[in-house]
């Protein structure tokens, strides 16, 4: 009698077990990647004016959270609905000027500008924004649930909402900086991040003008459109 108890318990056990067991594994293949991102890059320009020049080490600096959604049953394709924030800093020589009037706009010749008939060396010329981003991807990648070394290819859209915006200057006499309310507020535009494993790249191509409509060089409109290149890292 007491052999046939203990056998039934030890039956129910490994039964149990083994439920338990085929449970986690349900619940653990249904693995999310890339949850969280961080990202630099080097900003450049399109649509640049007639003798528009950058200078300096023009960069951006982005992080954030995504949402993971897989559409297919191996989880190698998914959705990613996203929420970060980039810094994002332009050296050039477009010098932003605030006025009674308003904010004027001149290029900065040979490092050199004139102020009340004074010439002033200038060190370092920048507009620097400041975004919440909402990334919309499609994502492919040939992950599985043991492995955590993988390709992957994503795109999608990025929709930012500029909160802050400065000019800033600084001469071998002083610095200059002031909120600047020409940028356009709201960006958008076409990205890609490709890459194996720790190391992507990343590229963000913007179909909208930094600058809202009406700042102008002169008679030429100001129509420059960022172009970011540079690494994303990716984690959990």
């Amino acid at each position: 009698m007491k052999q046939l108890i203990l056998g039934l318990f030890l039956c129910c056990t490994v039964g149990l077990y083994a439920q338990d067991n085929q449970e986690f594994e349900t619940l653990d293949s249904r693995y999310l990647e890339d949850q969280f991102y961080l990202g630099i890059t080097y900003n450049f320009f399109r649509d640049k004016p007639a003798d528009f020049t950058q200078r300096n080490l023009s960069y951006g600096l982005q992080g954030g959270i995504i949402k993971d959604i897989p559409i297919n049953s191996s989880r190698t394709f998914a959705i990613g609905i996203g929420l970060g924030y980039a810094v994002n800093s332009y050296y050039s020589n477009l010098w932003a000027s605030k006025t009674s009037e308003g904010i004027d706009y001149s290029l900065i010749d040979d490092d050199e500008i004139v102020i009340d008939d004074e010439t002033i060396q200038v060190d370092r010329n920048k507009l620097e924004t400041h975004v919440l981003e909402l990334p919309l991807e499609l994502r492919w990648r040939n992950s599985t649930l043991e492995e955590y070394k993988f390709t992957r290819i994503y795109a999608g859209m990025k929709f930012g909402y500029i909160f802050a915006a400065r000019s800033k200057l600084v001469t071998d006499v002083d610095k200059t900086s002031f909120a600047n309310p020409d940028i356009a507020k709201f960006q958008y535009g076409i990205m890609l991040n490709i890459g194996y494993n720790t190391f992507n790249a990343h590229i963000y191509y913007s179909l909208s003008n930094l600058f809202e409509d009406g700042p102008t060089i002169g008679t030429e409109s100001i129509n420059l459109k960022p172009l970011r290149i540079g690494f994303i890292f990716y984690i959990l």
